[in-house]
């Protein structure tokens, strides 16, 4: 990927300012707890049934919800060039923030992770990069939903957790420009689940043919995107 992708995607995303709303992180936890709680349902309405998140998943997600507002508090271009180890970051505090494994065996799944993020043919961070330099001027919903599209299909942007990142990526993007981050939902858990399943078995096409014709499922996050604005505020007053 050359420096000019860089420069696109950060001349059109230079402009973070202190005037961000901060992150209300007990509204986002007491969220994940409910979504937590109400499982069992959630699963009635899947048609692929997935393990309930448990207290470890839901802190570490909790703290990856910490970093992003971290990073909007203080300025940091989560796309800038240079700083795509930030990416990585967001993805190991999701898998490992509060996990009881080793500090041997997180590294070494940190570097499995890095490999396959910066070497992944047709797919990894160049590619990804490429594809928001494309999408610079596509409106909010539809460039935070391609965004997620990009991270889930095959190959996925990382070895684990490309729900719960790409979740936190797209929450990102879309507090950047002063919306309300996603946060898995009893309401909306089926509306995300259900094409995200389609789209983790889809592989990536060419840049030329996802700018040209939007896939389905990517339509269907950004609807549920702009239309979960309209639901409780994570943001701080």
């Amino acid at each position: 990927m050359g420096s000019s992708s860089f420069n696109a995607v950060h001349n059109a995303t230079h402009d973070l300012t202190s005037n961000i709303a901060r992150l209300d992180i007990g509204s986002v936890r007491s969220r994940l707890l409910d979504t937590q709680n109400n499982f069992d349902q959630i699963n009635n309405t899947l048609t692929v049934k997935r393990t309930p998140p448990s207290n470890e998943v839901i802190e570490n997600l909790v703290a990856g919800y910490a970093k992003i507002d971290f990073y909007l508090a203080n300025g940091i271009e989560l796309f800038a060039m240079g700083n795509s180890h930030l990416l990585l970051e967001l993805n190991h505090i999701v898998l490992y923030h509060t996990s009881s494994i080793s500090k041997e065996e997180s590294q070494h799944q940190f570097e499995a992770t890095k490999a396959h993020f910066y070497a992944a043919r047709n797919g990894g961070i160049g590619q990804l990069m490429d594809w928001l330099a494309l999408h610079q001027n596509t409106n909010i919903w539809k460039r935070t939903a391609g965004l997620f599209t990009n991270i889930l299909s095959q190959p996925q942007l990382f070895l684990e957790g490309n729900h719960r990142t790409g979740s936190l990526i797209m929450s990102y993007v879309l507090m950047r420009e002063g919306y309300q981050p996603f946060v898995l939902s009893y309401d909306n858990a089926r509306h995300f689940f259900e094409p995200a399943e389609l789209t983790k078995k889809r592989r990536k096409k060419s840049l030329v043919d996802d700018f040209i014709y939007l896939p389905k499922q990517t339509r269907k996050f950004a609807k549920l995107l702009k239309d979960e604005q309209k639901r409780q505020s994570f943001l701080q007053t």
